[in-house]
């Protein structure tokens, strides 16, 4: 911890680009996720990236070593969907454990391996935590506003597993991510705690959330502000926003966030808006460009990519970012 607090101090660490984007240049067929462990599985696997951490964990390494060949300081796990919750659509809820754990120890080993041909630059693992396809705060039917398809307990037992199994596997933070519901964030935030407490360890914590679109709001309502403020209960290494938005869009809620933030401030935008067939076009360079509004006014801590964004523009954005120093923190934070 304090290696990566050292760091943090040092300079604007540069986070992974997105692993979906990366995964789709595979054109990975539904027998190969199903690998030979799952040739006979009753359902469809096509879509679980998660799962390719167990049928093509060589693919999943590659991709994280080409992020930190890139400039990354830090890479995410492969577990965005590593809830039982999540994949129940796959009937993997058994597998769980094993697909948090596995995907920790790629990016740690990974990770360990840069570390070790350049000690000066030491690379870290975030275990990434997803939102899960259920919303505590709203309900999914409009003719019954007041029914909730998921509770706050089964979201808390859900995260605590998928936590466990990521701080087991070698995780050095874990990023609570895509948050579009405070309620749900705040279970995997409570399961986070109860690990600390259990094993008397400090875990540093990341939590990025996501504005749905131009009301500046996330899906359940809060502005950016309330969103910051229903966590700052928490000691956190950093907050923000990740994913919805391009980089030229999220500078407005990153500058709040930041104005009223003790802990880092992170963000990891889309490379631009997806066009209309739901594609990113945002080159290397103009991404770079826009995210160097944020440095220039020294909003970040912690920047990186989202939906659309690859190797070459972790690269540019990188390159960028070495020639800011990040935005200052409170001492106290940090221990």
């Amino acid at each position: 911890m304090d290696t990566l607090n050292k760091a943090l101090r040092e300079h604007i660490l540069i986070l992974d680009g997105a692993m979906g984007t990366m995964l789709q240049r595979y054109k990975f067929t539904e027998e190969d996720f199903r690998g030979e462990r799952f040739k006979d599985w009753s359902s469809s696997l096509q879509g679980n990236n998660d799962l390719l951490s167990l049928t093509q964990p060589k693919a999943i390494a590659e991709v994280h070593r080409n992020y930190f060949a890139a400039g990354a300081d830090i890479v995410e796990t492969n577990t965005f969907s590593g809830t039982t919750i999540a994949m129940a659509d796959y009937h993997m809820e058994e597998l769980v454990y094993e697909l948090n754990y596995e995907s920790a120890k790629i990016a740690r080993q990974v990770a360990d391996e840069f570390t070790e041909k350049e000690p000066h630059k030491p690379r870290f693992v975030a275990g990434a935590m997803g939102p899960t396809n259920k919303t505590a705060s709203m309900s999914p039917d409009v003719n019954d506003p007041g029914f909730r398809a998921i509770t706050f307990e089964q979201l808390r037992k859900a995260y605590k597993q998928q936590a466990e199994a990521l701080l087991d596997g070698g995780a050095d933070i874990l990023l609570v991510e895509t948050i579009f519901d405070t309620l749900n964030a705040k279970a995997a935030l409570f399961a986070i705690e109860e690990i600390k407490e259990e094993r008397e360890i400090e875990v540093p914590i990341m939590v990025s959330g996501t504005i749905t679109d131009a009301s500046g709001r996330t899906l359940s309502g809060q502005t950016a502000e309330a969103f910051l403020i229903s966590i700052s209960h928490l000691q956190l290494l950093s907050v923000g926003f990740n994913c919805a938005l391009g980089a030229e869009q999220l500078t407005p809620y990153l500058e709040v966030v930041s104005n009223r933030s003790e802990c880092g401030i992170s963000a990891y935008p889309n490379a631009g808006l997806p066009n209309a067939f739901g594609e990113y076009d945002q080159s290397p360079r103009e991404m770079a460009k826009q995210v160097e509004e944020y440095l220039e006014k020294g909003l970040i801590n912690i920047i990186g990519g989202c939906c659309g964004t690859t190797p070459e523009h972790i690269k540019a954005i990188a390159e960028v970012a070495k020639k800011y120093s990040p935005r200052k923190l409170n001492e106290l934070i940090l221990h």
